[in-house]
């Protein structure tokens, strides 16, 4: 089966949300979901964007997207490449659009001159976390992620 990846457009956008939703509901979230397409809409094609998302299509069908923005080490003094969501259609799953989306988002983070590339995963999805030791990823065992949700930015 082939498969291409393309840069998303604006009309990709309510595809983008119901792959976001998809990706929620596998991940046990979709109560958290309050994007909506005006907001992602802004986010990926307003000015100046905030995130990028590309579609990977099989023989012509949506199978799956990923969207990433760029963050900074300060360490390197060099831009990287955040990954904050990619996610394959179980129908397409086991066919190599993964592994594609990951090299495409590399190559794209060395043509881009970042540094590093990093994404999180869910501690339960051990075959995302087989699938990233593959590519050669390894976890950041001696760090924590921290976050302020909406909540808490009002309240500080």
């Amino acid at each position: 089966m082939s498969f291409t990846i393309r840069k998303a457009t604006p009309q990709d956008v309510p595809l983008i949300l119901q792959f976001i939703r998809d990706l929620a509901e596998f991940e046990r979230l979709l109560d958290q979901v309050t994007a909506t397409e005006e907001l992602i809409r802004s986010a990926l094609f307003g000015s100046p964007p905030l995130a990028e998302a590309l579609i990977g299509e099989m023989e012509g069908h949506p199978a799956g997207f990923a969207l990433f923005f760029h963050n900074f080490s300060t360490f390197l003094g060099k831009p990287g490449l955040y990954v904050e969501d990619v996610y394959v259609d179980p129908a397409y799953r086991g066919r190599g659009l993964g592994r594609a989306f990951f090299l495409h988002l590399a190559a794209l983070a060395r043509e881009r001159g970042c540094g590093r590339m990093e994404w999180a995963v869910l501690d339960w999805n051990e075959r995302a976390i087989t699938f990233y030791r593959n590519l050669g990823a390894r976890p950041l065992e001696d760090w924590t992620l921290f976050r302020l949700d909406e909540e808490a930015l009002k309240a500080l």
